[in-house]
């Protein structure tokens, strides 16, 4: 167990921060609630500093990385650990079972953590700046198209109540040909006077190729028979249509322009061209995985550290008799998901990683099962390249493979 000199915990809250020192020996030697704000932070650095601590001797646990006193300190060149809340939980209830809690105790709490057990736990990564903003743009273009789909399922839901028609006509209501045939007829009894020519005028507007049988399928299923809802009604959900219609489409523009500005920021970054070497990476699933891997060589010393924190990596539970393997629930989620597409797109893109796949769906694995194990050995490769500065190289990342596809001799 290494133990430290003074620790530094902070439990923060949206307008205060709790603030404790803990000395080696577990003694508090004071906390306080600071405000937070520019004022809070250089009250916090006077404390640690009247104490006798400094950067290099006194490490702070905080229980997020994205708090703008955690991009402060790292600015001061203090050592933050951001710690896990469900971590803190556990190590609250070794200091007393009765379930209680409060922003100061969580602050000793946090202190107590990095004095007896720093080394189990991260630093926060020391990213470069070109990192963090592609972390800011990959997070948010994910939210936006997040936020998209969930007002694109709204519309739906309202369309089911009294324009069943309309989902029959276009089941995929984020194309840019349904939201635009919908804004112009937006209740049934709009769908029944609209036209073959006026579907097609609103093709050409948006784009979409003049294709006569779509257009009569649409028209047709727009004005076929179904149950009706009162005209004061129709009138009343029309207009929630063209409202939502219009939300869906300021949405719509706002992920192109957050992609736009993402793989514009992407391209300037020194990784860029390794994590786009892989097959079936583009540049938006490399943004998502700079975004969540980020830039800092020190971070990940080891192929299974990644695979961990992506919770590729499956988790082995044996007590007794039981022993068995099962997914790993505790991960970066963002980067999970980044993973499952990755080793999903490297189907088509990769014949090793094809066969890969294959050979785990004939073993037993369900379709999820395998994509993790792909994207298992994936990730491993990947960070090979990373650390080595190389380009992908499928020789290299399949050897076996490799040698297994390689036309027999004549």
């Amino acid at each position: 167990m290494e133990h430290v000199g003074m620790t530094c915990g902070i439990d923060w809250a949206e307008n205060h921060h709790d603030i404790a020192l803990v000395d080696a020996d577990g003694r508090v030697i004071t906390k306080r609630r600071v405000g937070a704000d520019a004022n809070g932070f250089s009250e916090l650095l006077g404390l640690i500093a009247e104490h006798g601590g400094d950067p290099e001797s006194t490490p702070i646990a905080i229980e997020t990385d994205k708090n703008l006193f955690v991009v402060a300190l790292a600015g001061a060149d203090f050592t933050v650990y951001p710690v896990n809340p469900r971590a803190l939980a556990r190590y609250r209830e070794r200091h007393g079972q009765a379930g209680g809690k409060s922003d100061p105790a969580d602050a000793i709490a946090l202190a107590h953590v990095l004095r007896t057990d720093k080394h189990l736990h991260r630093p926060l990564p020391a990213n470069s700046d070109g990192a963090l903003r592609v972390k800011a743009l990959a997070r948010q273009h994910q939210e936006a198209i997040w936020a998209l789909h969930q007002t694109v399922s709204r519309l739906r839901s309202v369309l089911l109540e009294f324009y069943p028609q309309a989902i029959k006509a276009f089941p995929n209501l984020q194309h840019y040909a349904a939201t635009a045939v919908l804004a112009a007829v937006p209740t049934p009894a709009a769908g029944q006077r609209l036209t073959s020519r006026r579907i097609e005028a609103i093709f050409r507007r948006v784009g979409r190729r003049n294709d006569p049988a779509l257009v009569e399928r649409i028209r047709a299923d727009l004005r076929a028979t179904a149950l009706r809802q009162s005209d004061p009604v129709e009138t009343a959900l029309g207009s929630v249509v063209v409202g939502l219609l219009k939300i869906v489409e300021v949405m719509r523009d706002a992920v192109e322009e957050l992609e736009r500005a993402l793989t514009t920021e992407l391209a300037q970054h020194p990784l860029a061209p390794i994590l786009q070497s892989a097959p079936g990476i583009g540049a938006v699933l490399a943004a998502r995985m700079l975004a969540e891997i980020g830039d800092d060589t020190d971070r990940f010393t080891t192929a299974a550290g990644m695979r961990a924190f992506a919770g590729t990596a499956p988790v082995t539970r044996a007590s007794g008799r039981s022993h068995y393997v099962k997914a790993r629930k505790v991960r970066n989620k963002r980067l999970g998901d980044a993973c499952h597409w990755w080793a999903f797109a490297a189907l088509t893109r990769s014949p090793a990683a094809r066969a890969h796949y294959d050979k785990r769906r004939a073993a037993g694995d369900h379709h999820n099962a395998a994509l993790r194990h792909l994207a298992n050995k994936l990730l491993g490769n990947l960070w090979w390249c990373l650390q080595k500065g190389e380009l992908w190289n499928e020789e290299a990342a399949w050897p076996h493979h490799t040698l297994e596809l390689l036309p027999a001799a004549a």
